[in-house]
């Protein structure tokens, strides 16, 4: 059995450690980062298809700390750790040649990695939120890394909105201590079981709610996220459309709503209409956009509200689509950030009027952007297809065919969107393309291409998961939501 506070541990002790030594070995960030972020991901295979419940200090929940292992926070644990091992890989060229510092880089990098760790394991609310904003912070000042205006304009956007959606939810966590005495959530799960509903816990759930939809960035809570993704450097862009808007945001959701408060039709009326107008909204602004970054940033927005659809039907299957859509949405978004990087890293802008012709230069970065462009637009045999597919599906199986129309329509507007892309970027040329500025372009170095690849195969072969449907490799995740609050409160508790 995998020890759960290694997850926390590892990335938290060495990015203090790395500081101290590299300044005399500048070979030491690199290092370090990627062996933690492989050591990482190892340990996250590890748990695959177990359950755990950790006591810190062998004092049992209620009373003491519990870090909760099961199907969901392993699901999560994989995106997170697997999600950093490539983009630690993609930041040994990319950070050199373009930043300053790698010592802070890496630090700031793994504390991002420990607190979203921390988050997903955490069995009690007061150090969920902790993680969360060690995530949080870390994350706000890798979007600013580069020190420009508009990296920090970007930056304190986001710190604002960021610590809006906190302030929330710490308020939120203040008055569930007030009402039940307790922070397990667990416990707490079971008090509100006891006692009677009542216009607290009503204003508490909206609280709890909003904070984290703003993490989620979430329509009409997502104006930090499209100027934070173009101003941070590429990987840190990967990771946060590919797992820290779903760590510190959409787990939360998933778990309060599942396994805390509790499902209903009006939570889940509530979760699929706000899925809806995400999916859309976010996709039909993404196609006014011109900067690439900018543009997969408002595709992000668009393709969490699948996500939310999925998760708010309630239904086995619709649960599968949605998570399965979760764990495609960290492959191939993440992927097509790297690709931005990549573009960037060699021709210097994100516009797509001024690119042109890419795949005759650089054919792998080529190849990666069309396998996300098409794993996102939901092409067969891609994975982003099966799990819209199942969505599509359980929405009418659910007697909510409309909802299973908007979401064709939104899959219809983002195969536009995607095309876009590949005709202006790759296989056609922008308007402002010159075309002897790029005569001498080349294929970025081996270190970036390794994970486009990686993500690529990933994208193309990982429908096969889908193999057993809802008992196959998801079942545990979906067993842990269909259980609900009291199969939750026996685990943690045994009452």
């Amino acid at each position: 059995m995998v020890n759960l506070p290694l997850f926390i541990i590892i990335p938290l002790g060495v990015a203090f450690f790395i500081p101290m030594v590299s300044r005399k070995f500048k070979w030491v960030p690199d290092i370090l980062g990627n062996l933690t972020t492989f050591i990482l991901l190892l340990l996250s295979l590890m748990t695959l298809n177990r359950e755990y419940v950790y006591h810190i200090g062998g004092w049992r929940a209620p009373f003491g700390i519990v870090l909760v292992l099961d199907g969901l926070s392993c699901l999560l644990l994989i995106i997170i750790n697997l999600i950093s091992f490539m983009a630690t890989l993609f930041s040994i060229e990319y950070i050199e040649k373009r930043f300053t510092s790698k010592l802070r880089y890496y630090s700031l990098f793994l504390l991002m990695v420990g607190g979203m760790n921390g988050t997903v394991l955490s069995g009690d609310l007061f150090n969920l939120f902790v993680f969360m904003e060690i995530a949080s912070i870390a994350s706000y000042a890798l979007v600013g890394f580069g020190c420009g205006s508009s990296e920090l304009e970007a930056s304190f956007k986001y710190l604002v909105m960021g610590n809006v959606g906190s302030l929330f939810i710490l308020y939120a966590i203040a008055l569930i201590y007030g009402k039940t005495g307790s922070l397990n959530i667990a416990d707490v799960a079971r008090i509100l079981k006891e006692i009677p509903y009542d216009n607290l816990i009503g204003f508490v759930f909206v609280l709890i709610l909003t904070g984290f939809m703003i993490k989620a960035a979430l329509v009409p809570f997502h104006s930090w996220l499209p100027d934070a993704h173009p101003s941070a450097p590429a990987p840190i862009s990967a990771m946060l459309s590919g797992v820290v808007i779903k760590a510190i945001g959409v787990y939360v959701i998933i778990r309060i709503v599942y396994n805390l408060f509790g499902f209903n039709q009006i939570i889940s009326n509530l979760i699929v209409y706000m899925g809806v107008i995400s999916m859309i909204i976010g996709v039909t602004l993404a196609l006014l956009q011109w900067d690439l970054k900018r543009l997969l940033a408002y595709s992000s927005i668009s393709q969490i509200g699948y996500v939310f659809i999925g998760i708010g039907l309630g239904s086995p299957f619709g649960i599968l689509g949605g998570l399965f859509h979760l764990f495609n949405h960290s492959l191939f978004k993440s992927l097509l950030f790297l690709d931005s990087g990549s573009i960037e890293y060699q021709t210097g802008t994100r516009d797509l009027n001024k690119m042109g012709l890419l795949y005759k230069k650089m054919p792998i970065t080529s190849f990666s952007t069309l396998c996300g462009a098409l794993s996102i637009s939901g092409i067969p045999p891609f994975n982003g297809f099966w799990s819209k597919l199942i969505i599509i599906l359980a929405a009418i199986k659910s007697g909510r065919p409309i909802v299973g129309l908007w979401i064709v329509i939104g899959s219809i507007l983002g195969l536009s969107l995607f095309t876009k892309v590949l005709r202006y970027s790759i296989y056609g040329k922008g308007e402002k393309f010159e075309k002897e500025k790029w005569e001498n372009l080349k294929e970025v170095p081996e270190t970036m291409c390794i994970p486009l690849i990686i993500l690529s195969i990933l994208c193309i072969f990982t429908g096969l998961l889908l193999i057993g449907m809802e008992n196959g490799i998801f079942g545990p995740v979906i067993d842990v939501l269909n259980g609900g609050v009291l199969k939750y409160i026996n685990k943690i508790i045994g009452v």
